[in-house]
């Protein structure tokens, strides 16, 4: 299978390829603009790298004749950023999108494993969030991921697309230095001496998967030929107290002083999400405990040269 990886410089590529590659019979194409991530990120590995971006259609319609499937990871992910420029959002990650998914479809490519989420697309709602939930998103950001899996689901409805979007959990884990979520940000504060500023009073929750568990689960959607929306997470929830404490024996004897400020706008309250419905459909189920990733994560944060910026 030839496989074409959008964004695949960021941190779910970077190690979204070593999991491809580690299984085998897979040829990768990386496509990334290096806004965020960097081909060096990558390091070595045996298939390709093209610079570009996915607004580029006359670029998609020279990269996708001869590949087979699409994990499409590129997108503007930041929702206070998505909140304060909604159009670059709307740009970004709809249009850009909709241009991947014609380009895919004059190149005859009818498989696409779509990178969406879950809270920002469900809203403010009681967890355990599942695929049945009515969607209220409260930020552009979880907008324009409710768009894109619309349009994947009218192009597997109209076209005869595999089109499979997956609702990423908070994914953390190594190759994650130019992060802004939670537990990179976390340990780059520690790095640095500082205290951790957390909005609110800590207690909200969230679901926390492991990197190579996620990647596991975009490896086995992409040997299902099926369509829908499925969740991906460990299924738990984990208050930021709670990952703060968890945090704690990995980092000692460092200290972790908390600085607690005023709840920002826009964001989800609690969520966590519930898998059934990925382990039932994909065989999708996560195996490392927080305290292994966590332990993973901050040995890879150590071995860096130098605390990243």
């Amino acid at each position: 299978m030839k496989v074409l990886i959008t964004g695949g410089c960021g941190f779910i590529g970077a190690n979204l390829l070593r999991r491809l590659e580690e299984r085998g019979g897979v040829d990768v194409v990386v496509l990334d603009n290096e806004t965020l991530g960097r081909r060096e990120h990558l390091g070595e590995f045996s298939g390709e790298f093209i610079h570009g971006d996915i607004r580029d259609l006359d670029l998609l319609d020279r990269v996708l004749p001869g590949v087979d499937a699409v994990v499409h990871l590129a997108a503007d992910t930041r929702v206070l950023d998505s909140i304060a420029e909604p159009g670059l959002n709307f740009d970004v990650n709809v249009q850009g999108t909709f241009g991947l998914l014609q380009a895919m479809r004059r190149a005859g490519v009818r498989r696409l494993i779509n990178a969406s989420t879950g809270g920002a697309i469900i809203g403010e709602a009681t967890p355990p969030v599942h695929e049945e939930m009515v969607a209220r998103p409260i930020s552009p950001y979880g907008a324009s991921k409710l768009a894109v899996e619309g349009y994947c689901s009218a192009f597997a409805g109209s076209y005869g697309f595999d089109a499979v979007s997956l609702r990423f959990s908070n994914v953390y884990g190594p190759r994650s230095f130019h992060k802004g979520s939670v537990v990179a940000a976390f340990f780059k504060t520690i790095l640095r001496g500082e205290p951790l500023i957390v909005y609110g009073d800590g207690e909200q929750t969230r679901d926390f998967v492991y990197v190579e568990d996620l990647c596991d689960g975009i490896a086995q959607a992409l040997a299902k030929p099926c369509s829908g929306v499925f969740q991906l997470g460990s299924g738990r929830p984990l208050s930021v107290n709670g990952l703060i404490a968890a945090m704690q024996p990995v980092v000692a004897p460092r200290s972790i002083p908390v600085d607690y400020r005023p709840a920002r706008s826009g964001e989800v309250l609690n969520t966590w999400c519930q898998i059934s419905l990925a382990e039932r459909v994909l065989g999708f189920r996560p195996q490392t405990p927080l305290h292994e990733g966590l332990a993973r994560t901050w040995a890879w944060f150590l071995s860096q040269p130098a605390p990243p910026a």
